[in-house]
């Protein structure tokens, strides 16, 4: 493998070296920071552990960094989701269109407030939701747009703000998983009218501990997510709910720890995309033996997962196993055929690719601290399992 910018250096390929899919040492360089930032939280002398200095500055950062009107930080993405779809008003009896495959949040955020999710199927190799299907599944009563950027490509953001647009319905960005990302040099988290980050540890910009933010350019709807997130208090009066809100609050040591880290954020996110770069290089060649590669190119692309599509999953799953590779299947199941959300699904119909997906997507190790060594291991077992 050639030399990339953002690597830990060479190493030999190591048969006996584990290579697990969710990487045990993230933060092990910021070990010693972590835990000096522990102890500075603890010692700060009005014991603000949540929602303090170190949370508005991180707001600060981000926003800034995004141009976006509001950053508000939340206990989680999926907390940023509910936190917008009730800030929009959206509730019982309201449609809202997510992809028929992606993670629970996306049903489940609409579905706790006693809205409907609708669901659209996915683009068939992309795996991001189909602009045709989203439109498609719009009627009197859908009140928003959900997509969500996959694996290691962000949604048809232009496509769908026309749609939304067209229809006169909001538009929410479960960017969840695609910090750092630019589209047509527009940022992901701001194309719609808010959109969420997530900050889970495999996440491209986790880190260690839960927690998300919402992002969003209008200023009203940030003040209303800012309420709801601390049981509708204004952050000024103490015990005066406004609103009947949440318990959904960001912790102080995590938004250090982030603000520290953002600095070699992009980086990390170089090293991503010059592994997927190799490895697309490796596997495009394997496509006229049923293995396909995500889509190659850097515009809409944010590495947080390497996922490729066959039809022997389990297969390659074992034998990356017996070689010390770790793997991982997302989704095995589309979202309408999920037990939780069946009752969400219409009767007799069909989500072909987001089926599709959930019976061959594998996921392989992208993460910045494998070693030019480790990342040609793993093409190298991949390529092999193809060769047989």
């Amino acid at each position: 493998m050639n030399q990339m910018e953002g690597t830990r250096g060479r190493a030999p390929v190591e048969t006996a070296k584990k290579l697990p899919f969710f990487a045990p040492d993230l933060f092990e360089t910021d070990r010693e920071t972590l835990v000096e930032l522990v102890r500075q939280t603890g010692l700060v002398p009005d014991q603000r552990f949540i929602l303090g200095e170190q949370t508005a500055r991180f707001e600060a950062l981000l926003r800034d960094s995004l141009g976006a009107a509001d950053v508000v930080a939340c206990g989680s993405g999926t907390s940023a989701l509910t936190l917008i779809l009730r800030a929009m008003g959206i509730g019982a009896g309201d449609e809202v269109v997510v992809p028929a495959f992606g993670c629970a949040p996306l049903a489940a955020a609409p579905a706790n407030l006693g809205a409907i999710p609708v669901f659209a199927d996915i683009d068939p190799s992309t795996l991001v939701v189909d602009p045709a299907a989203v439109a498609a599944a719009i009627t009197p009563r859908t009140r928003a747009i959900m997509p969500a950027h996959m694996f290691s490509v962000m949604a048809d953001m232009p496509r769908l703000r026309e749609i939304a647009t067209s229809h006169s319905l909001r538009l929410i960005e479960d960017s969840a998983v695609a910090q750092g990302a630019v589209l047509n040099g527009r940022p992901a988290g701001v194309w719609g009218d808010a959109g969420v980050f997530s900050f889970v540890q495999v996440k491209s910009f986790g880190g260690p501990g839960e927690g998300g933010v919402v992002v969003t350019g209008d200023a009203a709807l940030g003040a209303e997510a800012r309420l709801l997130r601390n049981h509708g208090q204004d952050g000024v009066h103490r015990f005066v709910h406004h609103r009947i809100g949440y318990n959904s609050r960001f912790d102080e040591v995590l938004a250090a720890f982030q603000i520290h880290r953002y600095g070699s954020f992009a980086a990390r996110l170089q090293r991503r995309a010059a592994i997927a770069r190799y490895y697309t290089t490796r596997f495009h060649p394997l496509a006229d033996r049923g293995i396909l590669a995500p889509p190659e190119g850097r515009n809409g692309r944010c590495y947080y997962v390497y996922s490729l599509l066959l039809p022997r999953r389990e297969e390659l799953r074992q034998h990356l196993a017996e070689r010390g590779i770790g793997a991982h299947a997302y989704y095995p199941l589309p979202l309408p055929c999920q037990p939780a959300f069946a009752r969400f699904a219409t009767p007799g119909h069909r989500w072909p690719s987001a089926e599709r997906a959930s019976a061959r997507s594998l996921a392989i190790p992208i993460y910045p601290n494998l070693t030019d060594g480790d990342v040609e291991r793993i093409a190298d077992a991949v390529c092999e399992f193809a060769d047989r």
